[in-house]
């Protein structure tokens, strides 16, 4: 009798403890399936992301991603500020070394995800400016770059006027704006006579033409990093959605817009 008790009474142990691992691994499971991720991206991956999100959603509908859009600056400022972000996207190194450097990148997720190249724009029906040494020609009046202490296009931009020996000259026809789209649609608006963007950017206006893709060996490499932000509560979601960035599908969408693969 008392050996039927003992095996009932282990019995019915092993079953509870079963229930118990079960219901939690449900949890665990819910958990997962069910994550809200904020990605803090360069502008300039609004319209390849946007694109992204979608074809991902399909798979992962419970995924929620919301984007944060800004100059990868103003992103990094964002982080060191403690506002909330799952992933960050920059577009240089720089901004990601300087997380990197104050712990606050999870140790190992960085990676160079995406290429680009710097283009001079100018709006679509103008004449005159062919190039950078153009640019001194005194009918141009107003030039557009991002702000080279916030937004890495001007970054990328101030080290080729000045491979050029232009920069101190051209100086007083700057226009600086916070983001490269925002140099892009003073473009547009005629507003500027010429500008420099990613080529990226400039595949998306039929409002502006490029006169010249700027050497390479002007400017460091365009480099487009992504790590989890250390802060993320949703790593193993972040993580995921990092993996599927690096997927076929996804580089299709990115070489569509005109990214290079990193």
């Amino acid at each position: 009798m008392k050996r039927r008790l003992s095996f009932i009474f282990i019995v019915g142990m092993a079953l509870a403890i079963a229930l118990t691992v079960s219901r939690f691994n449900q949890s665990v499971a819910i958990a997962q399936a069910s994550s809200r991720l904020v990605v803090s991206a360069a502008a300039s991956l609004t319209d390849a992301l946007q694109e992204i999100s979608l074809l991902y959603n399909q798979t992962q509908p419970n995924v929620t991603l919301r984007y944060n859009f800004a100059s990868s600056g103003a992103l990094q400022q964002q982080i060191e500020n403690g506002a909330p972000a799952d992933i960050f996207i920059a577009a240089a190194e720089k901004q990601m070394d300087a997380l990197q450097q104050k712990n606050l990148i999870e140790t190992g997720s960085s990676r160079n995800l995406l290429t680009n190249r710097l283009v001079l724009v100018v709006p679509k029906t103008s004449t005159g400016v062919t190039n950078l040494q153009s640019l001194k020609d005194t009918r141009v009046k107003r030039i557009a770059i991002g702000n080279p202490r916030s937004v890495p296009a001007g970054q990328y931009s101030e080290e080729a006027l000045k491979k050029q020996g232009l920069w101190n000259s051209l100086q007083p026809k700057f226009v600086l704006a916070n983001t490269v789209r925002q140099v892009l649609q003073f473009i547009e608006s005629g507003n500027v006579q010429a500008g420099l963007v990613y080529a990226t950017d400039a595949k998306t206006s039929n409002k502006v033409k490029v006169v010249q893709v700027i050497p390479a060996n002007l400017h460091t490499p365009i480099v487009y990093p992504i790590a989890v932000v250390k802060r993320s509560k949703n790593q193993t979601a972040a993580r995921a959605f990092i993996q599927f960035l690096s997927s076929s599908k996804a580089k299709k969408i990115f070489q569509k817009y005109g990214f290079g693969i990193s």
